[in-house]
């Protein structure tokens, strides 16, 4: 115990690194502190027998020094993983701190309830659609797009230079150079051909259409002369048709006429033997018989 006394009499009175002074009151950033306090009851430098509760990665420990391993510094601190049942857990204290100070028990089982409530509240958050806000560097981005400007003129440069090292290439100019790419040159050869049969294809095709313009005008024009001639052809076939036509139905009823009229004669000659009775009640019936002929 005078050990844990020289100790704390240093801590308190002169330089400690953890310690953090306020107005107020003074803490300590030490990781194993239970309390936070700068006390003589709750620092972890000046208590040979001391316990304390750590999170680690969601899992809660119980940590306890004793004199005994003083001496051993990687064996210092015991630990004893903490069940993630309440009930559990507080038992799991107080039978690893059963013979110790109350001060350093109460305070145990504070610092976990502290933790557990804390853990709940980050998995609730986790569920949640949690909004982030992301800053916008302008500097970056300035420097990002004169980069790419920049990038584009060397590109336009590169291309332009290479149109021009293709073009000497075919004149000639280069004829003692032999490391040249020369997958690169065939290349743009093929792509300068493929456009220029493209170009010829369409030539071609333009100058037959302009060849065959009048050899077409002049197959319309004789299709136009046949149906000409055709439909004069019908009109005439027509008016020939009609003009027999009418002559037959002249000749016919011309034909009826007579034979009506050579009928009606021989029926005058009969009747004028007979009497005149006779001949009103027969003449009717010839009459129509007559007429009958001549409709149809």
């Amino acid at each position: 115990m005078q050990h844990d006394d020289v100790v704390w009499a240093i801590i308190n009175k002169t330089h400690c690194s953890h310690k953090v002074t306020t107005k107020t009151q003074h803490f300590c950033r030490n990781e194993y502190n239970l309390t936070g306090l700068c006390s003589r009851a709750s620092c972890p430098l000046a208590n040979s027998k001391y316990a304390t509760i750590r999170e680690e990665n969601g899992i809660i420990y119980l940590f306890m020094k004793t004199a005994e391993r003083v001496m051993f510094p990687a064996q210092q601190w015991e630990k004893v993983k903490l069940s993630r049942n309440f009930e559990k857990a507080i038992y799991q204290i107080n039978e690893n701190l059963l013979y110790w100070p109350g001060f350093i028990k109460a305070k145990c089982k504070q610092r976990f309830v502290k933790i557990t409530q804390y853990l709940i509240r980050m998995r609730k958050l986790k569920l949640r659609r949690v909004k982030e806000l992301v800053p916008i560097q302008r500097k970056i981005e300035r420097r990002e797009r004169r980069r790419e400007e920049k990038a584009l003129v060397a590109a336009r440069i590169d291309n332009a230079i290479e149109k021009q090292l293709l073009e000497r290439l075919k004149k000639g100019s280069y004829n003692d150079i032999y490391n040249f790419p020369q997958m690169a040159f065939d290349a743009a050869l093929k792509a300068e051909e493929v456009s220029s049969e493209s170009e010829k294809s369409d030539e071609e095709e333009e100058e037959v259409e302009r060849e065959m313009e009048p050899e077409l005008e002049r197959e319309l024009q004789k299709n136009v002369e046949e149906v000409d001639e055709f439909v004069e052809a019908d009109s005439e076939m027509e008016s020939d048709v009609d003009s027999e036509s009418g002559k037959r139905e002249e000749a016919d009823v011309g034909s009826d006429f007579e034979s009506d009229a050579s009928d009606i004669e021989e029926i005058s000659s009969k009747v004028a033997k007979k009497p005149r009775v006779e001949i009103e009640y027969e003449t009717e019936p010839l009459v129509s018989v007559s007429r009958k002929k001549i409709k149809n």
